[in-house]
């Protein structure tokens, strides 16, 4: 059993100094690795640990190198571990969500990370579980690729490694002000949340490298208009079927966006945001205009629950 620690019982100085010592005398004088996706939970981790970044592929636009860009200036050293042919390979012919989480998982854990565990000799990872990961996984919710013990997997006999977990007990309200504290710029602890498989989540059906080229770019559109929304988190969902559109006044099977954008706290209730419609009709245009295969874009309205955040 977990034992949590909100916000209210944090005291984050006295929570730094107690994972730092944790991880020091777990790790002693061997090698730790710390998976860096340069989400709020992951660079949290870097700064009480190590550095290492995994370019999955699955990434949002220009994300591998603003992330080395940013902890360089922390004084972080970040090396990027290009794995986009494994994971494209693992998730090829893949489409129920459960088994695609499962595919990234494999890939992470035993593919990648167990080559660099043998390349380095390191014998621990160092990675952002957080509380609200283990409760869905448990729950049955969904599957998240981080979570192991609670299911009754050891990672040192299914991996060869051990994993720390040092944000185990708090919700993503609390690693903000751990990320805070410890110096992370704002643009990285207070930053909306992305999911361990990245944006494998983000697409209903076959990740493919033209399918991940599509929501990348309505990713980036998505976070760059209602990224002055408040929002907890907002997101492009790329839908498996064709729809039927017009195009120079021709039929036109196309794409289909599904935009989402939340209220939420810790990402265990959420609710849609109530956006303009002038919003709407902007990221609407932007999308299609810019992703020229769309010619379709909803707005998700269903809270959570029974809705989820992710799709996928």
């Amino acid at each position: 059993m977990i034992k949590e620690i909100t916000v209210k019982e944090l005291s984050p100085e006295q929570f730094i100094n107690d994972k730092v010592n944790e991880i020091k005398n777990i790790v002693g004088d061997g090698i730790a690795i710390n998976a860096l996706s340069g989400g709020v939970d992951s660079s949290t981790v870097t700064m009480l640990g190590h550095r290492a970044l995994v370019d999955n592929n699955l990434m949002r636009e220009g994300e591998p190198e603003a992330v080395v860009d940013s902890f360089g200036k922390l004084g972080v050293k970040v090396e990027i571990v290009d794995a986009r042919e494994e994971f494209l390979s693992a998730l090829k012919g893949i489409t129920d969500p459960e088994d695609k989480r499962e595919a990234v998982t494999q890939t992470f854990y035993k593919k990648v990370f167990g080559r660099i565990v043998k390349e380095s000799g390191a014998k621990f990872l160092l990675q952002g579980t957080i509380l609200t990961d283990v409760d869905e996984t448990v729950a049955g919710i969904k599957r998240q690729h981080n979570v192991f013990e609670q299911l009754g997997i050891d990672p040192q006999e299914a991996f060869g490694y051990r994993i720390i977990e040092p944000l185990i007990q708090l919700r993503k309200d609390g690693v903000r002000i751990v990320g805070k504290v410890l110096g992370l710029p704002k643009g990285s602890f207070g930053r909306i949340p992305f999911p361990g498989p990245a944006l494998a989540a983000r697409i209903i059906g076959e990740v493919t490298g033209e399918r991940l080229d599509i929501v990348r770019k309505a990713t980036a559109i998505v976070e760059k208009l209602l990224g002055n929304t408040g929002a907890f988190q907002y997101m492009a969902i790329l839908h498996q079927d064709r729809v039927t559109g017009m195009r120079d006044g021709k039929r036109d099977y196309g794409r289909q966006i599904e935009v989402r954008c939340w209220d939420s706290t810790d990402a265990r209730v959420a609710t849609p945001t109530r956006l303009s419609f002038e919003i709407l009709e902007k990221l609407a245009g932007e999308i299609i205009k810019e992703v020229p295969s769309v010619v379709s874009v909803t707005y998700n309205i269903a809270p959570k629950p029974p809705s989820t955040i992710e799709a996928v």
